[in-house]
């Protein structure tokens, strides 16, 4: 399958830099994926398009501010993104400059105020690009909030700002652990939730920890070459319990994001046909031609060109419809991204 066939001509100005002035106003397209039919509506009206009795699946985890700043024993100041501590607490890291940062290279790691917070050492460089970096003693989550920033998608062309601590994190956030929001919840205010609920639409959680893959192109010729990440995902016993008991009942099941998709995918036992509570490691990749068992419905932002989420859209609504959705969503001057507007397909 051409990687090239999931292309489609963006104006960069569509691009959002910014959130919606308020939380739950953004557009919304509603797309019918049987027929591809559309409709132009907004994120307030979307509980009217829920059926009562669905179930509406949400991702609670809590985006990390882990991109932070370290300076080298030389004075040289380094961009790490920290993706995941390791069992002996090293850490997984993305750093700028890579191939100048060797084993042995130690920085110092400081907060707003210029206060030594700790100091690490990179003890080895990996095959995927990533170094380990070791710390005097395991880091926990206040050392991100006290040096780190928010790590915004490369396609953001702008620093972080205090409002992007709010703002690129989802109302139910409670889970640390992504280095990006599952953007789809970003359209959620309370009210919308209390509406949804008051529908008579159940509302559950489950966790996957977002990695920089996500923002990663497909460089490969066919997607069959594409490697895909690995993300860490976490399905509660009450969770699948509820999942499954809507599933034989003929209830929807309504996804928020992709990363609920590849997470209640990744999950799904086709001996038993339920979704399976506990913890995993996730590297599916959904392409056209793929079989969907657990998801009936899926809420969503508009995704780049030639990406793994657009291919996985493209898979559940069909490509053509999807495409057509697209074209129509630039005419109209949608806007696009992480804090952009949003589609539903029915």
């Amino acid at each position: 399958m051409k990687t090239k066939d999931f292309s489609f001509d963006l104006p960069a100005d569509l691009i959002a830099q910014t959130p919606a002035d308020r939380r739950g106003t953004s557009r919304l397209l509603v797309v019918d994926r049987k027929t591809g039919a559309w409709t132009d509506t907004s994120m307030t009206e979307f509980p009217n398009f829920l059926q009562p009795g669905s179930l509406l699946v949400v991702n609670n985890s809590r985006v990390r501010k882990a991109r932070v700043y370290g300076e080298s024993e030389t004075g040289g100041r380094v961009e790490f993104l920290f993706l995941e501590e390791n069992l002996d607490h090293s850490w997984q890291a993305m750093v700028t400059k890579s191939k100048k940062q060797k084993p042995g290279k130690r920085f110092r790691f400081q907060d707003f105020s210029g206060i030594v917070v700790d100091e690490g050492e990179i003890v080895s460089a990996n095959d995927d690009g990533t170094r380990t970096i070791r710390f005097s003693h395991p880091l926990d989550e206040s050392f991100f909030h006290r040096c780190g920033h928010v790590p915004l998608p490369p396609y953001i062309k702008r620093e972080d700002t205090f409002s992007d601590e709010t703002r690129y994190q989802t109302v139910y956030a409670k889970q640390e652990g992504s280095v990006a929001a599952p953007t789809a919840g970003l359209h959620f205010t309370e009210d919308i939730l209390s509406e949804i609920r008051s529908r008579g639409v159940e509302i559950v959680e489950i966790t996957l920890h977002v990695g920089p893959g996500t923002f990663l192109p497909v460089r490969t010729v066919t997607l069959e070459d594409h490697h895909m990440h690995f993300e860490r995902y976490e399905i509660s016993k009450e969770t699948a319990r509820a999942i499954n008991s809507a599933k034989a009942e003929g209830r929807k099941i309504v996804a928020t994001g992709t990363t609920s998709v590849r997470t209640l995918e990744s999950a799904w036992n086709v001996r038993t046909r339920t979704v399976e509570p506990g913890e995993g490691r996730t590297n599916l990749f959904i392409m056209p031609g793929f079989e969907f068992h657990a998801v009936d419905q899926l809420l969503t932002n508009f995704h780049t060109p030639e990406s793994t989420l657009l291919v996985l859209v493209s898979a559940f609504a069909g490509k053509d419809h999807v495409l057509a959705a697209y074209r129509h969503a630039v005419e109209e001057r949608y806007r696009f991204f992480s804090y952009g507007d949003a589609t539903f397909f029915l």
